[in-house]
């Protein structure tokens, strides 16, 4: 194992389970797992966070199940995944006019640019959680992904900039500090689900990616190597499993069980001819279920959701088979029998299931290549980008310091050529290839401090 390597810790918490993983890479660049703990969740509806004292409690008993699996682990810091039907996300355009317009475009350019969309307009009582650009735009040349190291005036780009509510926000930082922990960064869910079951080649043949939790649906899009649209849908395994308690008339348990074991998405598949019998309250007599009325109950909501991801595909002029990678379903609710059918019927895309064992190294708990575990898997790769991120640029530095008199000559000698043959076209470079870190390196790191206001000191 690669000890150098940071230990990163992903806390997911949802509707239903609250998980936490700790992870590190090896030397071939995969997640070894070193600890794993879940816990059921009670404070949570539709994913935000309603009664603190009951998340926090669920917190700790992931994180004690976390130390049990491996008690040397340390745990202070983790990233922690945010969804919720009040996060939303709209599209913006910015550009800048550069002051030293004769030299390279610099990181802190694109920087400035990125900062001055955190001034957006946006409704009171919401706050921008992330800000992440699309395509930049050089002068007149169009969808440059990486505009750094080129030459222009203007330099401007299209940014998608995702919203959540402030207490919302705050409810998870309070729950996450109260449990003895640093929030090391927020991250959108949906964008967590996306690293950890997408590969290159889907980024660049489109795909959606559609996460069915607990309490909600997420929605992430993206189309030519860019994240075109985020969505959280306000239902998920809990309102089908709600459905079939109040419409075959049995327990919330039961109902659970039932949708697990015998539950399918499509009625036609479902036999007509089968029962279950569930045991009567209290003496009652048992209670005969049709499966297929059960199938029935299941096909009427999962259709509504997969309707929301058709919708939102439309919205963004995304549907009618552009997306050459289909739909990708993963969480704990892409699971039951029959639904990739269903899906490719309500949405006609191709489908299939996203497993987060793409980055695991060999050797992982089985329990972990499930879907439900998607999202906290990808808090971990995104842990790691920073972390990749922040070495780079200190290696960056260290190399200009140290060879600060060498390359003062070159760039003389370079100077000189370039006004020999110089030419009134700006310099482009050749567009870098699009791949899942460059979609995770947009994503901006360490906004957790936007959020944290002085009464959140004494907790």
């Amino acid at each position: 194992m690669n000890q150098e390597q940071p230990v990163i810790v992903g806390l997911d918490i949802g509707t239903t389970k609250i998980a936490a993983i700790a992870g590190r890479k090896n030397e071939f660049g995969k997640l070894e797992i070193l600890g794993f703990g879940r816990a059921n969740s009670n404070g949570v509806q539709h994913g935000m966070v309603l009664n603190i004292d009951q998340t926090i409690k669920a917190i700790q008993t992931a994180l004690e199940n976390c130390y049990a699996s491996n008690p040397n682990l340390e745990i202070g810091e983790v990233y922690v995944g945010i969804a919720g039907h009040h996060i939303k996300s709209l599209q913006t355009r910015g550009d800048i006019v550069r002051q030293q317009n004769e030299e390279e475009i610099r990181q802190d350019e694109i920087d400035k640019l990125i900062a001055d969309q955190y001034r957006t307009y946006i409704p009171a009582g919401d706050q921008i959680i992330d800000v992440i650009p699309q395509e930049f735009t050089v002068d007149n040349f169009q969808n440059i992904p990486n505009p750094i190291g080129y030459s222009g005036v203007k330099v401007g780009a299209n940014f998608h900039i995702i919203t959540g509510d402030k207490n919302a926000i705050r409810n998870i930082n309070r729950s996450v500090d109260k449990a003895g922990l640093k929030t090391k960064d927020l991250v959108l869910q949906p964008l967590a689900s996306a690293a950890a079951v997408m590969c290159d080649q889907d980024l660049e043949a489109g795909v959606a990616i559609v996460d069915i939790g607990g309490g909600t649906t997420d929605l992430a899009v993206f189309y030519e190597g860019i994240l075109k649209h985020t969505a959280v849908i306000p239902f998920g395994g809990e309102n089908i499993t709600n459905d079939i308690k109040t419409g075959l008339g049995v327990l919330k348990t039961q109902a659970e069980q039932m949708k697990i074991q015998f539950g399918s998405a499509l009625a036609d598949e479902a036999k007509a001819n089968a029962f279950i019998t569930i045991p009567g309250l209290r003496g009652m007599a048992p209670k005969e279920i049709s499966v297929k009325n059960l199938a029935s109950i299941i096909q009427a909501r999962m259709s509504e959701i997969m309707d929301f991801v058709s919708y939102h595909l439309k919205q963004v002029g995304l549907d009618n088979r552009m997306l050459n990678g289909g739909v990708i379903l993963t969480g704990g609710g892409s699971q039951l029998k029959h639904l990739l059918q269903l899906t490719e019927y309500v949405t006609g895309l191709n489908a299939r299931i996203g497993y987060p064992n793409e980055h695991l190294s060999g050797g992982h708990i089985e329990e972990l290549a499930k879907p439900m575990y998607s999202t906290c898997i990808g808090l971990i790769l995104k842990g790691y980008n920073d972390y990749e991120n922040k070495n780079k640029t200190f290696e960056n530095n260290f190399i200009k310091v140290v060879g600060k008199d060498v390359k003062v000559a070159e760039e003389e000698v370079v100077n000189d050529f370039a006004a020999e043959t110089e030419t009134h076209q700006p310099s482009l470079p050749a567009p870098k290839k699009k791949t899942i870190k460059g979609f995770m390196d947009a994503m901006k790191n360490n906004l957790i401090e936007m959020f944290k206001e002085e009464e959140d000191a004494k907790f």
